[in-house]
């Protein structure tokens, strides 16, 4: 059966913003032309500008994360702890397109500056209201920014031993500064197993 107008269309422009998000995350906002998505997404860039009418407007739809996507933050503050580390550690398994093309451009475009500081300032509200402490605020923000600087190492400054690191291993290592902060009991990664406890007496 032949593919419908309204879905040729609807391929064409998912063409279009996976290539538009790979190449903002990539070089920016500045670098990325609409010329340069066309060409990554195999289309016209005069349909690029019928579809999304300029930069901006891709940008803007490339940029947008969902918050209702974000796993709900609640539970003990272990809990916490463990729900925030999960996702980070997702995030270090696949590669956060959007988040990244916000970061890399949110230096050089206001657009990208204003949706990164309401994703963060949307984030820490809720990790603040799922944390019992007096400090809960600040406890939250240390969060937020050991898992956006763990990110930007990662995938923007790519030091070498982080770009290279296993996720399971990166967050184990985080752990228990996540737990600490969080205010939950601590795990001991290297306690030691029952059957190698020295014998009583």
């Amino acid at each position: 059966m032949a593919t419908s107008r309204t879905e040729q269309r609807r391929q064409t422009e998912q063409r279009i913003l996976s290539a538009a998000r790979r190449l903002f995350s990539e070089r920016g906002y500045e670098r990325t032309t609409i010329r340069a998505v066309a060409t990554e997404a195999a289309a016209d860039p005069g349909l690029v500008m019928r579809y999304f009418e300029s930069k901006e407007g891709l940008f803007s739809q490339v940029a947008r994360i969902d918050m209702d996507a974000e796993a709900s933050i609640d539970g003990s503050p272990a809990e916490v702890a463990d729900t925030l580390l999960a996702s980070l550690r997702d995030k270090l398994v696949t590669e956060p397109e959007a988040a990244l093309a916000l970061l890399r451009s949110m230096l050089t475009h206001p657009e990208a500056s204003r949706e990164v500081h309401a994703y963060v300032s949307a984030q820490q509200r809720r990790m603040t209201e799922a944390l019992p402490q007096d400090n809960a605020a600040l406890r939250a923000d240390l969060l937020g920014a050991v898992m956006l600087g763990t990110l930007i190492g990662r995938y923007l400054i790519r030091m070498e031993a982080l770009q290279d690191a296993p996720a399971e291993e990166i967050s184990a290592l985080l752990s228990p500064c996540f737990q600490a902060l969080a205010g939950g009991a601590p795990k001991d990664v290297h306690a030691t197993e029952p059957d190698e406890q020295a014998p009583a007496g």
